[in-house]
């Protein structure tokens, strides 16, 4: 009974029966046909051969709810629930016509699971829908978990699990997409990656206290946790905030961050667009080839993150400018050894012809095998200041080829019992560089005429 007395009807009302073996598919449609509103589904397994579409200009608001006792199995190519909606317009209230707000919003996925038994199966898929909500449901084994396409706008996700997924767990597939917000959910092993914005015009991407895991193949393309490639597109203002990020060492190539940015218009425009307006800060980072990957970005800041166990580098930043990486732990701990073999995890940060970015308040510790703990190459317009790199092989910091960028502040060197480092600083190429204040425990190589050292020991 709902509150005014009236018997709900469920999904059984329709015809479904919800044993795993007969097919579903007509029963459910109808029961969405219908206009019921709140498409209730009793414990039991619902078998679809063929999508259900939930066409809210006709069906007006529809949810589809259970109490996590429901469990769908798309047994037929395409995603089990498709929301289909009318809304074109952005997210300005001038923008979303009378009918969206008196017939079509707000759709909501409640306390469902969707499992795959078809190659092609999807999970669900959004197309011209204003606020969908997907909430307490789980995605599992199918293709792609939640796939967004061609326009939405304002879609929340919390307290969902899309696990074990041929491809991606969310997938903004070259949709045109602003505000969108996913909290407390757990995103694992989806081997096509866990989050991934691909093409399209993204904005306003939220990604907070989620457990984002094991998103990889463990051979063949190179994907990642979370993956925002607008090579072919365009996606900037993305926080992703308290977060633990991490797991596919097996995987070339592998990321929990990467940024795929298609690069200034012309090398000769100071303000040429490069994909950014990220910030990534208060997560946890570790076990994969290179922690954070940006290349081509611009705008991204850095801050308050701990990393470990980057095999590569913790972060390789190339073809970018305005990178602000603040505060962050760069530490080898001891509880964490790969296989017995610290060798595996190098560590260590990477800027490669990168421009205007500042590096501030760092801890770097223990990085491995590498030519340099830090290496600047090709870089302009840098601010290195208050960073400890520390007990690493190799240089401690490393600039080859820099220009108009200064080191101050610093303290890098090697007190290990078997020192290893060559050298704390080491300047090769470049020019106009100013390098002062620091404390170098294991000297410095400097070429002349490329930087002028002041103050330092």
């Amino acid at each position: 009974m709902n509150s005014k007395g009236e018997t709900t009807k469920t999904v059984r009302d329709f015809g479904a029966v919800g044993d795993g073996v007969t097919d579903d598919s007509l029963a459910i449609q109808r029961a969405v046909d219908a206009g019921i509103g709140g498409v209730v589904f009793p414990k039991g397994v619902y078998r679809l051969q063929k999508t259900v579409t939930v066409r809210l200009e006709e069906s007006g608001f529809t949810s589809l709810m259970s109490d996590g006792t429901a469990k769908v199995v798309m047994a037929g190519s395409g995603p089990a629930f498709l929301f289909l909606g009318t809304h074109e317009g952005s997210a300005d209230p001038k923008q979303v016509k009378e009918k969206v707000w008196e017939k079509e919003r707000m759709p909501m996925v409640r306390g469902m699971e969707i499992v795959g038994d078809h190659e092609e199966a999807d999970g669900i898929e959004a197309n011209g829908v204003m606020q969908l909500t997907v909430t307490e449901s789980r995605v599992h084994r199918v293709r792609h978990g939640l796939r967004l396409v061609r326009r939405n706008r304002n879609v929340i996700v919390s307290n969902c699990h899309f696990y074990e997924n041929r491809g991606c767990g969310v997938f903004f597939d070259h949709v045109n997409l602003h505000q969108f917000n996913i909290t407390g959910s757990h995103i694992s092993y989806n081997a096509g990656g866990g989050i991934v914005l691909r093409g399209g015009e993204v904005r306003n991407v939220h990604i907070g206290s989620c457990d984002i895991e094991s998103n990889m193949k463990p051979e063949g393309e190179a994907t990642a946790n979370v993956l925002i490639d607008c090579r072919e597109g365009s996606t900037a203002e993305v926080a992703i905030t308290g977060c633990t990020i991490q797991h596919n060492s097996k995987s070339a190539g592998s990321a929990n961050i990467r940024v795929l940015g298609k690069g200034v218009t012309s090398t000769k425009n100071a303000l040429a667009t490069q994909e950014g307006h990220i910030t990534i800060t208060g997560n946890v980072f570790s076990d994969v080839m290179v922690n954070v990957h940006l290349d081509h970005a611009r705008g991204v800041t850095i801050v308050g993150n701990t990393f470990w166990e980057g095999f590569e580098h913790d972060l390789l930043v190339e073809n970018s400018q305005a990178i602000v990486v603040g505060p962050n732990d760069f530490d080898r701990n001891p509880r964490y050894v790969v296989n017995g073999n610290w060798a595996k995890d190098k560590n260590g940060l990477v800027f490669r012809d990168c421009q205007d970015s500042k590096l501030s308040g760092l801890l770097v510790k223990g990085v491995w095998g590498k030519e340099a703990a830090v290496l600047l190459e090709r870089c302009d317009r840098f601010t290195v200041t208050d960073c400890s790199i520390l007990d690493s092989d190799g240089i401690g910091l490393l600039m080859r080829d820099c220009v108009r960028s200064r080191v101050s502040d610093c303290m890098i060197r090697d007190d290990r019992e078997e020192r290893k480092a060559v050298v704390s600083f080491k300047a090769t190429g470049g020019k106009d560089n100013w390098v002062r204040g620091n404390w170098f425990g294991n000297g410095t190589d400097v070429a002349d005429g490329v930087a002028v050292m002041e103050g330092n020991r």
